[in-house]
């Protein structure tokens, strides 16, 4: 009589076991290494190479945009008007109704306007790849939960048949331990 499960079996069961665990293990380290790098990316973007004119945009716009602009302005602005309306004589550059003082102040105002225009666009520009790349990361985000849970499924299926070919072995095994016993109390 051949027993219904040897040592043999047992081992390659046990070894099939093995593998599928393995692979599981393999299979999380490469998520969590893509993780990793994918974090390593978004904290490190690559650095942004801007001309001589987008430099200088950034920097007009930050300061213009800037409580120490609005408070320097105005200081300037008393200044102007206190000297020319307090000095005598020939000192007066821009007297009472203030027209070159209203000069200045339209020409800041053509030109600071499309510098912080451009600025502006510039930033309206990354931030749309900004959006397209979170977009990207979050697509490719779902691809691989997808993925992961085709593998998982997979082995899952593959421990599961193994499970029911080990159980049915083990019925098997009782079978004839049983019909053993069953002999030996007949004898008896």
């Amino acid at each position: 009589m051949k027993p219904a499960m040897d040592n043999k079996e047992i081992d390659k069961l046990l070894a099939d076991e093995n593998s599928h665990l393995t692979k599981l293990h393999e299979i999380v380290k490469d998520t969590l290494k893509a993780e990793k790098l994918i974090i390593h990316n978004l904290l490190n973007p690559p650095e942004e190479i801007l001309t001589i004119g987008q430099s200088i945009s950034d920097k007009v716009a930050r300061f213009g945009g800037s409580w120490k602009f609005i408070i320097s302005f105005f200081i300037v602005l008393a200044l102007w008007v206190v000297f020319n309306a307090v000095a005598l004589g020939h000192y007066k550059f821009d007297p009472y109704p203030f027209i070159l003082m209203n000069l200045i102040l339209s020409c800041i105002a053509a030109l600071q306007a499309p510098i912080i225009m451009m600025s502006q666009n510039r930033v309206e520009e990354k931030d749309r790849t900004r959006g397209e790349n979170d977009y990207l990361i979050n697509l490719k985000a779902e691809m691989q939960i997808r993925s992961m849970h085709k593998k998982i499924d997979l082995l899952l299926e593959k421990q599961i048949k193994t499970l029911f070919e080990t159980q049915e072995k083990q019925f098997a095994l009782l079978r004839e331990i049983t019909r053993k016993l069953d002999s030996i109390s007949l004898k008896k």
